[in-house]
């Protein structure tokens, strides 16, 4: 059986914890901040993690793991 693909805009998007679970950079902290109260701006710094809804599809992308 040939080896799968790992997609890689999944593997430059998301970071693999110890545990097994995945983080993302949050959506919406790029520009536009001075609208943006302080702290919503230091939400949006820390990573956001992968809901387990998802995690199906992400397996599925990265089959090997980061």
């Amino acid at each position: 059986m040939p080896k799968l693909k790992t997609r890689k805009c999944a593997a430059k998007r998301l970071k693999e914890t110890g545990t097994g679970k995945f983080r993302h950079h949050k959506a919406g902290a790029r520009h536009l901040k001075s609208s943006k109260n302080a702290k919503r701006r230091r939400r949006l710094r820390q990573d956001g993690a992968v809901k387990a809804t998802e995690m199906r599809r992400i397996k599925a992308a990265l089959p090997y793991g980061l």
